[in-house]
């Protein structure tokens, strides 16, 4: 993990989901007793960290058969969800067009659309909105910046969770961190993120990129996401900090049913 000074990575990645054939770090059983609906699972995980492999290398990351593995493609590519490619198989426009849809809260979308625009227009970031599961950050979509040096960046949607975004999500009471992932550092900086209601990040996402980020709360006072603004930066300036705090509150405003 880098702390806010950047210096100490100490947690190197997220946990991947529960019962995948990493999670274990064991070399997967073949088959060994999981249901149809599981297994596809396994499958469509499998295609994904591969990004692109054939019918050897899926069998072994899923754990099943290759038997099992071409008759599942098959199926998943009949329905959009897997699409066949010059380097094997890869996920396909109809898991793009499920996972688009997911919010963590049915109005976070239309509460942070326009805010989020005018953070990005007045601060030249990219800003995002983000979410913490299976210890990664999860990007739900981008808003440029009057920078034009972020295409590689604003093309991802995970990184691991000690993003700026990823922390100010970790710092709230009901999250609960496996016990292997917790850094030594963390209970200072945790509380440091409360105090301020933002966390930083320097070269996380990428080199040269700082983020600043915020948590947007539900009218329970549950912080469901967070919002968060890029730049290219040492760190993050007062004013910056200052925008992504306002502006998360006029979106936690909208959450809430309040005008912000």
């Amino acid at each position: 993990m880098r702390d806010n000074g950047g210096q100490v990575r100490v947690h190197t990645g997220g946990r991947p989901p529960a019962g995948s054939a990493h999670a274990s770090g064991r070399t997967p059983a073949h088959g060994a007793g999981r249901s149809v609906l599981a297994g596809a699972f396994e499958l469509l995980a499998a295609v994904e960290r591969s990004g692109g492999a054939g019918l050897t290398r899926l069998s072994w990351e899923s754990g099943l058969p290759k038997t099992t593995v071409h008759r599942l493609l098959d199926q998943l590519i009949g329905l959009g969800t897997v699409e066949r490619c010059a380097d094997g198989y890869r996920i396909g426009p109809r898991m793009f067009q499920l996972g688009n849809g997911w919010q963590p809260h049915p109005k976070l979308r239309a509460a942070a659309a326009g805010p989020a625009r005018r953070l990005a227009a007045v601060t030249g970031a990219a800003v995002g909105l983000a979410v913490l599961r299976y210890d990664r950050t999860l990007v739900l979509g981008w808003t440029p910046g009057g920078t034009r040096s972020f295409p590689a960046l604003c093309g991802r949607w995970a990184w691991p969770w000690y993003t700026a975004a990823g922390k100010v999500l970790a710092a709230a009471p009901s999250y609960r961190f496996p016990p292997s992932a917790v850094p030594a550092s963390w209970a200072r900086e945790e509380r440091f993120i409360r105090e301020r209601g933002l966390a930083v990040d320097q070269g996380v996402m990428a080199p040269g990129v700082c983020s600043v980020a915020a948590p947007l709360h539900d009218v329970r006072g549950v912080p469901v996401a967070a919002l968060f603004a890029a730049t290219r930066s040492p760190g993050p300036s007062r004013l910056l900090a200052d925008a992504v705090r306002r502006t998360g509150a006029a979106i936690g405003a909208g959450l809430a049913g309040r005008r912000g």
